[in-house]
């Protein structure tokens, strides 16, 4: 589905284009630096807009809450460090914006489904071609993909440990 604002397919193209300039101006600025503190009060204060407000009408407009926008953003960041520097996990962590170590490891794994360590041995083993692939497409292709909260990914999955099935109903 496209997210981009010239998309046909774009949620927000219901919204009005005034709203969408100031989500999209909260949405740039946490691009530009993903790895600070983003509280909905300060997005929303971007905004020019209610807290409440804010979060409804992003979420509305690309699909997901902010908070979780943020985390793939900084999930990117990581992998991209990962993949093209050899600072150490932990410094990867405090630059992409985590304050623990143990949070970025849990919540890495959650979502790309390898540790820190694993994702970088895996990719400076690879050889790779892609000066030759245009960088959006690079991007687009390491974007994490969480559609569902880390929270959600975590009870399915224990669910399937102990042999649950979250669909019964009790």
């Amino acid at each position: 589905m496209g997210k981009e604002p010239g998309s046909k397919r774009w949620r927000g193209a219901g919204q009005d284009p005034e709203l969408l300039r100031r989500l999209l101006r909260a949405k740039d600025r946490m691009d530009a630096a993903s790895y600070e503190g983003w509280p909905v009060r300060r997005l929303a204060d971007v905004s020019g807009v209610s807290e409440a407000h804010f979060a409804r009408s992003f979420k509305a407009a690309f699909g997901v809450p902010p908070h979780r926008y943020l985390l793939t953003r900084r999930i990117e960041r990581a992998a991209a460090l990962l993949r093209d520097t050899d600072l150490p996990v932990t410094e990867v962590a405090f630059q992409a914006g985590w304050n623990s170590l143990g949070a970025f490891g849990r919540t890495f794994r959650d979502v790309t489904g390898e540790s820190p360590g694993e994702l970088r041995a895996r990719q400076q083993a690879a050889t790779h071609a892609l000066g030759e692939v245009p960088h959006c497409f690079v991007a687009a292709a390491h974007r994490p993909g969480l559609i569902l909260a880390v929270s959600e990914k975590r009870r399915r999955e224990a669910g399937a440990k102990t042999g649950g099935d979250e669909t019964e109903v009790p």
